[in-house]
């Protein structure tokens, strides 16, 4: 493979990792703590884009249980995020594991 092939090549991989990654965000997931009490909504770039916490949770007397919550859940939304980028983005990589693409 000559280096002109080499640039194609590297040019039509960046080209469709653009593609791929403004895909991932308009693709969201939903992570979810107590059972359900609070969702945080996350799209493909990792960006928390919505939260929702359910009025019977908010006790101004435990707001730690509240805290703990809305951690889980974020938490919950960025493990199904990178799951979901990192299965997208597998597609151009074939599988193989590129550090820094996500």
């Amino acid at each position: 493979m000559d280096m002109s092939e080499l640039m194609k090549h590297a040019r039509q991989f960046q080209e469709r990792l653009g593609d791929i990654q403004q895909e991932l965000g308009s693709r969201t997931v939903t992570g979810s703590a107590g059972g359900g009490m609070v969702t945080a909504t996350l799209n493909g770039r990792l960006e928390l884009i919505d939260l929702h916490i359910e009025a019977q949770v908010v006790n101004p007397g435990d707001v730690s249980m509240l805290q703990d919550l809305v951690i889980a859940a974020v938490n919950d939304g960025l493990i199904k995020a990178r799951q979901l980028a990192q299965s997208e983005l597998g597609k151009l990589t074939g599988g193989m594991n590129i550090p820094g693409l996500f």
